[in-house]
């Protein structure tokens, strides 16, 4: 059965990433963590509401069934969301393809960075170089 969680995986880096970039401890429960996030201006949403995948490796997602978030909602949600960080390049792929030409220019022009995937599949970048490109990413002081 899946965790319903966002990046339940052991060896999955974000947690430990987050703990680095944005002091979340990774001793949090999983809802103590996320709510960690949001208190320092950090959302944590997958590009796709659904989609149907033979694994649990992004390669194997079928094009075909991709069914992107609504981002024109959320973004309109919070206006003041200033960047969009793709976890691979895979999401930062999905969303390009199926959500950045549906949005409106002001939405559009969110800046945007591809971060190297935290997931253990992508073993060819090691865990320093990941982390310190994670670095990247911008959050506010509890």
């Amino acid at each position: 059965m899946a965790a319903q969680q966002y990046y339940a995986h052991p060896r999955n880096h974000f947690w430990h990433f987050m703990s680095v970039v944005a002091a979340v401890s990774e001793s949090l429960s999983y809802a103590e963590r996320c709510a960690a996030l949001v208190r320092r201006r950090i959302a944590v949403w997958d590009v796709l509401k659904a989609c149907t995948r033979s694994s649990s490796l992004d390669s194997d997602i079928d094009e075909s069934s991709i069914v992107a978030n609504d981002f024109e909602a959320f973004l309109d949600a919070h206006p003041k969301i200033e960047y969009i960080y793709f976890n691979g390049a895979k999401a930062e792929a999905i969303y390009m393809r199926h959500v950045q030409p549906q949005l409106p220019a002001h939405q559009a022009v969110i800046e945007k960075l591809r971060l190297p995937s935290t997931s253990p599949a992508n073993a060819a970048i090691p865990l320093a170089v990941k982390l310190e490109q994670w670095r990247a990413v911008r959050c506010s002081a509890q």
